[in-house]
């Protein structure tokens, strides 16, 4: 008896638009990360001299990375204090310079400051990354004012720069799911009143910040979830604790983690990718596009001509 065959039904983000470009899921892009530090906790992406950070993103261009995103702070609370001043002084040369050289590349700025973003609005910014999830509620307006997208974000309400302690989200396992789709969702409603449009705004479920692995990890297996919003989906994945404490392993140990989480997220709709290792995620996130059926192969010739002697 014959089984019935029906096509596949996945799910699949709106469209990212920024710069000219439109990344959606037959084009899924991947965000390069250049931290401007030096106590990044993996040591592998810290720049914080200027011609190691242009050597940095020579390579992620090289490899295929389709947005910049860079950082002058520590996620996490270790490490010396950075002021606002002293955080425009470390982005804003890398900015100018990477616009020069890379003229139509996406640039984006993780910041949480309002002020930060305003400085280096000049370089033609074209993405604010807010993972502190609307900390300084001004930070939402100027990237408005500069015609930037915005990253909304979720950290449970915790503090820039704050790491999870007893965090909890309820008794159901997927109270977590629940709050993380609430608050993407009113991030973005935020996003839009003050005037980003839709496809200017990325929506990240954030792993890790407010986090337990536990809690990231549901969240991952839901990104479906999350596309469901209606707008393009951000994870960021690369070298995460939740990785690391899933296989018992240090940040350099990371890779194959990270890439498997990659490929969960792409096959559920996500379409942004940040991530240290831009060639290997570039090779990964295509290859998962392909196999949904939103990217054709570069090429099919096995088996359609005849093999020669």
């Amino acid at each position: 008896m014959d089984r019935a065959v029906e096509p596949l039904d996945l799910p699949s983000a709106a469209p990212l638009e920024l710069r000219g470009h439109s990344f959606d899921a037959s084009r899924p892009a991947v965000m390069a990360i250049v931290n401007r530090t030096n106590d990044s906790f993996y040591q592998g992406n810290r720049h914080a001299d200027l011609g190691s950070a242009m050597g940095a993103l020579d390579r992620a261009v090289a490899d295929g990375a389709d947005i910049v995103d860079v950082g002058g702070v520590r996620a996490g609370q270790e490490g010396a204090w950075v002021t606002a001043e002293e955080e425009v002084a470390r982005v804003l040369p890398f900015l100018e310079r990477a616009r020069e050289a890379y003229p139509e590349i996406v640039l984006s700025l993780d910041t949480w400051r309002a002020e930060v973003a305003r400085s280096v609005a000049g370089v033609g910014l074209d993405l604010v990354n807010d993972t502190w999830a609307g900390h300084d509620p001004e930070l939402v307006q100027v990237a408005a004012d500069i015609g930037a997208g915005v990253v909304i974000s979720h950290t449970g309400g915790l503090p820039p720069r704050t790491d999870p302690v007893g965090v909890t989200y309820g008794p159901d396992p997927l109270d977590i799911v629940r709050d993380v789709l609430a608050t993407l969702a009113r991030g973005a409603e935020t996003a839009r009143h003050a005037g980003i449009p839709q496809e200017r705004i990325l929506v990240d479920p954030t792993l890790d910040f407010g986090k337990t692995t536990v809690h990231s990890l549901e969240v991952l297996r839901h990104t479906a979830d999350v596309v469901s919003l209606g707008f393009p989906v951000l994870q960021a994945l690369s070298r995460k604790d939740f990785v690391g404490e899933t296989l018992g392993l240090e940040a350099d140990e990371r890779l194959e983690g990270s890439l498997a989480a990659t490929a969960v997220a792409a096959w559920l709709g996500a379409t942004v990718f940040r991530a240290h290792d831009v060639r290997a995620t570039r090779r990964v996130v295509d290859m998962v596009a392909t196999l949904r059926g939103d990217r054709p192969p570069l090429l099919a010739q096995r088996g359609t001509t005849q093999a020669g002697p």
